[in-house]
């Protein structure tokens, strides 16, 4: 009798074992299948957003018969009217022009300000930083791009017109508003930045007899240049592609400026104006595709030099 319990608690082990193995099999099958099954809906997704931009994009091109020459270097955005040739008047130059003024300006306002920031935090004072700068810079990032182009609207463009002059509405608005938008953006991934570098590198360069500001200048920020370059890349992107509170104070004029204070336009703000007031497959909502495209192929760009500057971060 003893004999055959204990091969009846030898079968039940067993059994058991075969039961745990059985369930991690599954479970390393069931983790596989839905991982995989994630990153190929993401795949296709971003596969299919891509096909359809271009292909509707290349539309103005190849069923409008638009000159891709004429896209990038006219002057004159008039998708509804058609030149000699019978082809629509399509030069997105101002566009373009005014996308990479508002982006440029507010990169080079804004940098300084937020690696200003962030050396503070996480250097001077990073208690305090903590404590009351960080809240501050999330509240920045969640506030709706509506509102930051409402205050521009009630705000900038008024300060501007009665101090400077003009109508208040351009390029100059634009950077203001943006650089807002992007500071919480940019101070945020300057803090990451510099935090990342190691102690031992702050440490061996006062051991060396450097004082706390040679050593924020001449090691930490060296060292972590490109985690602040890539904070910097993040931030255009955000700008570039940034439609809603541009438009409203941008003015809205598809030509080149000639001050920051003459009303202006960007790619984003002629694609939210025109997507209402075009029909499918005509030769106006074509152009605005082709204005999309562009903005994606830019992004694309701002993400090839985000991981080449990603490649860099060697401490």
């Amino acid at each position: 009798m003893k004999g055959e319990s204990i091969l009846e608690l030898k079968d039940i082990k067993m059994t058991e074992k075969q039961w745990n193995s059985s369930t991690k099999i599954w479970t390393e099958q069931r983790g596989r299948m839905i991982t995989l099954t994630s990153v190929s809906i993401m795949i296709i997704i971003a596969v299919s957003i891509l096909y359809f931009v271009a292909s509707k994009g290349f539309s103005t091109f190849t069923v409008n018969k638009a000159s891709i020459i004429d896209f990038f270097t006219g002057m004159q955005w008039k998708p509804s009217t058609l030149d000699d040739l019978g082809r629509p008047i399509v030069g997105a130059l101002p566009l373009i022009f005014g996308s990479f003024a508002v982006t440029l300006l507010a990169a080079i306002i804004c940098a300084p300000l937020a690696i200003g920031a962030a050396v503070f935090m996480t250097e001077i004072s990073p208690k305090f930083g903590k404590k009351i700068l960080q809240p501050v810079i999330e509240l920045l990032v969640g506030i709706p791009s509506v509102v930051y182009g409402f205050v521009g609207l009630s705000v900038v463009v008024p300060f501007l017109r009665e101090n400077i002059g003009g109508s208040g509405f351009g390029i100059a608005a634009g950077t203001i508003v943006l650089t807002i938008m992007i500071l919480p953006t940019i101070t945020s991934l300057s803090v990451d930045a510099i935090e990342a570098v190691p102690m031992q590198i702050r440490e061996a360069s006062l051991a060396l007899g450097a004082t706390r500001w040679q050593t924020i200048y001449r090691v930490i920020l060296k060292t972590s240049l490109p985690g602040l370059l890539t904070a910097i890349v993040f931030g255009m992107a955000r700008a570039f592609g940034e439609a809603l509170a541009v438009q409203m104070v941008i003015g809205n004029s598809t030509v080149i400026p000639s001050s920051l204070v003459e009303p202006a336009s960007t790619l984003t703000s002629i694609l939210t104006m025109g997507m209402g007031y075009t029909v499918m497959g005509k030769a106006e909502n074509n152009a605005l595709w082709s204005l999309a495209l562009v903005l994606l192929l830019m992004s694309l760009i701002f993400i090839i030099i985000i991981r080449i500057l990603g490649r860099r971060r060697v401490y």
